[in-house]
């Protein structure tokens, strides 16, 4: 008899809203994750960042592959067609994304002692979580300045540059009634996972991933993945490889996967990629050919002075920063007058005020 729950979507809303509500109650808001000027993509391969697309940013990351397997001891042979899809959208805050991913699959398979065939339809990933970064090492920008005067200094290893980024992940998997390739299992499962960052050099990134996933399931699944990304002397090219370890009582593996990627603008990327497994229970052979592209919403938000910490607007003043040479004060303007402090908070209200007025008066044709 099938294992297959009862549970309906809204039993899937409500175990959503429980992850939510867990999410934004449980972690300390420690930091602000970087929006970057750049798309900042998980493609290629499968590893994921640890920082979020930025508040107001909506990213979609497709990709359409071919992989043949070969199994030694069942003896089949299957070609396998599919798209996998990532929707990425930053959500309430920078350090906060909320990522719907899908994988719909065809396979052929063919019984070779047997002569028979048969082919299976379905998803093989329907999930919707939320990542939050939880800590930054590269949060002060004071603190990770480039040196102006030395190359070296800048491109050499340093070892703090191990110090990762780190974020969590949450996250719910929905079957659509029965589902050939999870056969059994009940509608609702659950993933956690663990994302690292590091930037190695300032061309090589380190990201890291643990993760336990279709909890709640007879089996549950434990993997990690390790990918290092490597910029070409052409910025706008780059390269990664990457290992997948798998393990469950449905299937393990090892997996090795490499490509390139290429940056077309600031907002579209398009990469390919080639991988195989290291056994033959079964051998896999795979590829595929993916494209990232967001709509950058992002705005930044002014701050008033009264509210910035002290180091955010150029520093300390220095003791005799408005003297001259000799210590005497410099009459041509050196004052504090001539220092750009950032907007007070009565100014930034007349700011406001001032952008709204002009928004009523603006005429629609």
């Amino acid at each position: 008899m099938s294992k297959q729950s009862s549970q309906t979507p809204i039993s899937m809303i409500m175990a959503a809203k429980t992850i939510l509500l867990s999410v934004f109650f449980t972690i300390p808001f420690l930091v602000s994750a970087q929006y970057t000027e750049v798309i900042n993509s998980n493609r290629p391969g499968l590893s994921v960042s640890a920082y979020a697309v930025g508040k107001g940013v909506i990213q979609g990351e497709l990709e359409f592959f071919y992989e043949q397997q070969d199994h030694s001891l069942l003896q089949t042979e299957s070609d396998i067609m599919g798209a996998d899809l990532a929707l990425r959208y930053g959500l309430f805050f920078e350090n906060l994304e909320v990522i719907y991913e899908g994988t719909f699959v065809k396979q052929d398979r063919i019984f070779i002692p047997f002569e028979t065939e048969d082919s299976r339809t379905d998803f093989l990933t329907n999930r919707i979580g939320l990542k939050y970064l939880i800590f930054d090492p590269f949060k002060d920008p004071e603190k990770n300045k480039p040196n102006l005067y030395s190359w070296r200094a800048n491109n050499v290893f340093q070892l703090k540059n191990l110090i990762p980024a780190i974020s969590v992940y949450g996250g719910v998997n929905y079957l659509f009634g029965e589902n050939p390739f999870y056969a059994g299992d009940p509608e609702l499962s659950y993933r956690a996972m663990i994302a690292t960052q590091s930037k190695v050099n300032s061309r090589l990134v380190l990201i890291s991933n643990i993760a336990y996933d279709r909890i709640s399931t007879d089996d549950p699944e434990l993997s990690y993945t390790v990918s290092l990304s490597h910029a070409l002397q052409n910025p706008r090219w780059s390269i990664f490889i990457e290992n997948q370890g798998i393990k469950s009582d449905r299937y393990s593996d090892q997996l090795l996967r490499g490509g390139a990627a290429h940056l077309f603008s600031e907002n579209f990327q398009a990469d390919l990629y080639l991988g195989a497994s290291f056994k033959n229970t079964p051998s896999r052979i795979f590829t595929g050919l993916g494209m990232s592209y967001r709509v950058d919403g992002h705005k930044d938000e002014m701050k008033a002075i009264e509210d910035q910490d002290a180091g955010q607007n150029g520093g300390l003043i220095k003791r005799n920063a408005m003297k001259g040479k000799g210590g005497k004060r410099d009459r041509k303007g050196r004052g504090a007058e001539d220092i750009d402090l950032g907007p007070t908070k009565k100014q930034l209200r007349q700011l406001k005020k001032k952008q709204k007025k002009a928004r009523k008066d603006e005429i629609d044709f």
